[in-house]
């Protein structure tokens, strides 16, 4: 396995139950691939202390929110991470609500999941508040649905924002690279992301073309 991949900002995923046994989760890559990274499991905590697990400022912390915006970029598009407001719009001085920024809380679920998150932790509303604009489709492609376009997995999220956060593109490519290589096994084997199979449970479904059956002679006979 190779060193962990140094990162600056803290990260904290903030993993749905439900989430937790999915085939192609990202949430514990994030965790084993960064230094500083933690993954808890649950659907409610009492504070943002309780949830980092130490003593912490929500001034110093943003959460990746599940919002979209309409930013207007230069030449290059739009920026990959913009900062906004309780309201979702983006805040007018972009390298203000960036900077100092000490931890990132990342939610982890599917949509419906990752809104319940959110309305169940109150303290999440006192945070920066970031909304990412991917740069391209999500590494996903096939092997998992999402309930949009623009939807990307947690670990491609949390890789773009550190990027932009921490002013370093390779600590997004190094952060891509066992994504990469879950996302090439699973579709060397055929295997669309599902929940993990438990003990005595059926393995995962297998993705296989479809096979052309003889049709059967219906004629009736004598």
């Amino acid at each position: 396995m190779s060193d962990p991949v140094d990162n600056k900002v803290k990260v904290l995923i903030l993993q749905h139950p439900q989430e937790q046994d999915r085939v192609l989760g990202t949430a514990k890559l994030i965790a084993t691939t960064l230094a500083d990274a933690r993954v808890v499991i649950g659907l409610s905590w009492r504070n943002l202390a309780h949830a980092v697990g130490d003593a912490a400022e929500a001034k110093d912390w943003g959460v990746l929110y599940l919002g979209s915006t309409q930013v207007k970029g230069g030449k290059q598009g739009p920026a990959p991470v913009v900062a906004v407001d309780r309201k979702g719009e983006p805040l007018a001085d972009q390298a203000a609500g960036l900077r100092g920024l000490k931890g990132l809380i990342a939610l982890d679920g599917n949509w419906a999941q990752a809104k319940a998150l959110w309305w169940r932790n109150a303290w999440l509303t006192k945070l920066r508040r970031f909304v990412v604009v991917p740069d391209g489709p999500s590494l996903y492609g096939d092997l998992r649905r999402e309930a949009r376009l623009d939807a990307v997995s947690t670990l491609e999220a949390v890789a773009l924002a550190l990027q932009v956060l921490e002013g370093d593109a390779a600590v997004r490519e190094r952060l891509l690279v066992p994504f990469r290589e879950l996302l090439a096994k699973a579709r060397t084997a055929g295997i669309r992301d599902s929940k993990r199979a438990g003990p005595g449970q059926a393995r995962p479904q297998r993705a296989h073309p479809k096979r052309a059956h003889p049709k059967r002679d219906r004629r009736s006979r004598r």
